[in-house]
């Protein structure tokens, strides 16, 4: 019922910035949870950053302060502003959108994130 396309994944140098776009169709009522996810190599998927309709975020540890989540005035788009990118920050990073009132969510099909030393 929904739909979820990230972009703007690539290849980056540390210390380098990217931008990751996720642009959400379908049934998009009564969404308000707007989150990335990433998926290292060999690693469970982790949440990255979560947007509340509202306009609260939270982060997780490992990118406060360099990774910023945002939303489009339609309130169809997040972004992923990643500045100051590590190696470690490599994985395939997916978008997901959820209602409050339930314990499961829509996903994207991923945009691949790879940071060289």
């Amino acid at each position: 019922q929904v739909q979820l396309v990230e972009s703007g994944g690539g290849l980056v140098q540390a210390g380098g910035s990217l931008r990751l776009s996720c642009a959400a169709s379908g049934n998009m009522f009564g969404i308000n949870v707007m989150s990335w996810y990433r998926q290292a190599p060999g690693k469970q998927r982790e949440l990255v950053a979560i947007i509340i309709n509202g306009g609260s975020t939270n982060y997780a540890d490992s990118v406060k302060g360099r990774f910023t989540i945002s939303r489009d005035n339609a309130k169809n788009t997040v972004y992923l502003q990643m500045n100051s990118l590590k190696p470690a920050d490599t994985g395939v990073y997916y978008c997901n959108a959820k209602r409050l009132v339930v314990n499961y969510g829509y996903w994207g099909q991923g945009t691949q994130v790879t940071v060289s030393s």
